[in-house]
């Protein structure tokens, strides 16, 4: 499956009685609360001695993911495109591959 089909997919999941503004919010709100929901399950492998549930682990990721693609459709734009320019942006912040020396001095 490609991003794009991913996209297309997910959207059908979509409240559809939400606007634009709405649909961007709860998507930027949703990507906060679901990332935060896979840091916890981090949190609690590195911090409180619980295994590492990788299954919950995969599924916050897969609830990322969506939000992700719905604050793609709410900018009318695809995730492939999303992903292409952070490639774009990446290649110039860090032509060689990752250096921590570029990390630390930046140019934006």
């Amino acid at each position: 499956m490609t991003v794009n089909e991913y996209q297309k997919l997910a959207m059908t999941t979509l409240n559809n009685e939400l606007d634009k503004k709405q649909i961007l919010t709860n998507a930027v709100m949703g990507l906060c609360g679901e990332s935060g929901e896979a840091c916890d399950i981090v949190k609690k492998h590195l911090f409180h001695g619980h295994e590492l549930d990788r299954e919950a682990l995969i599924k916050e990721l897969g609830d990322v993911a969506w939000y992700l693609a719905e604050a793609a459709e709410a900018l009318d734009v695809s995730l492939d495109e999303v992903f292409e320019r952070n490639i774009e942006k990446l290649k110039k912040r860090y032509p060689e591959g990752f250096s921590s020396e570029r990390s630390i001095n930046r140019e934006e």
